[in-house]
């Protein structure tokens, strides 16, 4: 576990499994139609409940970059915050990650939550080279937390040593 403090805000990076993750508010990597299929999503359906799913599916679709709120069904969590960081085409970009990201933090700042863990954005299905990715959530993290000192704690939860290695490489190099 990595962690590191910015405007009185910590950014924690850790390997695991985001659905374990005892943060308010934890973060599906989505398509803009919200239905969940593998990957993050598939694991948060599957941990949390199908209910998640189809509360998700009521308030779709949402602009790629946008994101929405649901129940969390069992997990520990609070809330789901459904980021659209690809279409249907499960394709995503630059762009994309950083205005999904931007979007995930201001909902969790809405709900007043002190914590939110996020997944890396596009990694999986999408494609997106997992450093890149590392570096543009990072940098858009560090610059909110800058701006608006909250949420007070924000993790990165990776699955697999590669991820892992790329956000605590990117974290120091802030």
């Amino acid at each position: 576990m990595e962690k590191r403090q910015f405007n009185k805000c910590q950014i924690i990076i850790k390997e695991g499994d985001i659905t374990q993750s005892n943060c308010d508010a934890i973060v599906n990597a989505a398509n803009n139609h919200l239905w969940m299929g593998s990957g993050v999503a598939g694991a948060i359906k599957s941990r949390g409940g199908r209910a998640i799913e189809d509360e998700a599916i009521s308030l779709a679709p949402i602009e790629v970059g946008d994101a929405a709120v649901t129940n969390a069904g069992k997990l520990e969590a609070k809330y789901v915050i459904h980021g659209a960081v690809m279409g249907q085409d499960l394709k995503t970009d630059e762009a994309n990650i950083r205005r999904t990201t931007i979007s995930c933090l201001t909902r969790a700042v809405e709900l007043m939550v002190d914590s939110v863990a996020f997944p890396a954005f596009g990694t999986g299905v999408g494609g997106f080279p997992v450093g890149d990715c590392a570096k543009i959530m990072l940098g858009e993290v560090v610059d909110y937390l800058r701006e608006n000192g909250q949420p007070q704690k924000v993790e990165f939860v990776l699955f697999g040593e590669e991820s892992y290695g790329e956000f605590v490489l990117q974290l120091k190099a802030l």
